[in-house]
């Protein structure tokens, strides 16, 4: 049992696990979620973790199928710049590997902005601690638990 999912049911939020058989050669994570699981890839969130100009870490949660706007989150951050964090840097700051990083259970609380285009589903599938496990969840539960915001971060 994953952080996450142990967040998840402290919390008794309701909430599903989907599982898959992970290929080690899998390109993208996301993608490999929204194939092996058949999904609708616009209700697939992954988890980013950047550093902004003053060396702070942050979580964007935006669709696999797009691309994180980083002007647009510095914006809703209030800095300068932002760029994606080192991968050390999130492994210890979260406890996730990357590919499996979860927006929830995360060793450390970051300032986390969720684009907004999840407020358009009932619900969203999020990484649920580890690479082939992902959570189905309601996108406005998972902004309360992350203590996160809506923006539009994404292109």
């Amino acid at each position: 049992m994953t952080p996450a999912i142990k967040q998840l049911e402290r919390q008794k939020i309701s909430f599903e696990l989907h599982q898959y058989q992970h290929d080690a050669n899998a390109s993208s994570f996301g993608d490999e979620a929204v194939e092996k699981l058949s999904l609708n890839a616009e209700q697939v969130f992954k988890t980013l973790v950047v550093c902004t100009d003053t060396n702070h870490l942050a979580v964007a949660i935006v669709p696999v199928k797009l691309k994180l706007n980083l002007k647009a989150l510095a914006k809703v951050l209030h800095a300068k710049k932002v760029k994606m964090a080192d991968a050390k840097r999130v492994e210890t700051s979260t406890g996730y590997v990357l590919g499996g990083v979860s927006p929830l259970g995360q060793k450390k609380c970051l300032l986390t902005v969720i684009d907004a285009s999840a407020e358009k589903w009932s619900h969203i599938y999020v990484s649920g601690g580890k690479r082939g496990l992902e959570i189905q969840l309601s996108a406005k539960e998972l902004c309360k638990l992350c203590q996160a915001t809506f923006a539009d971060i994404s292109i």
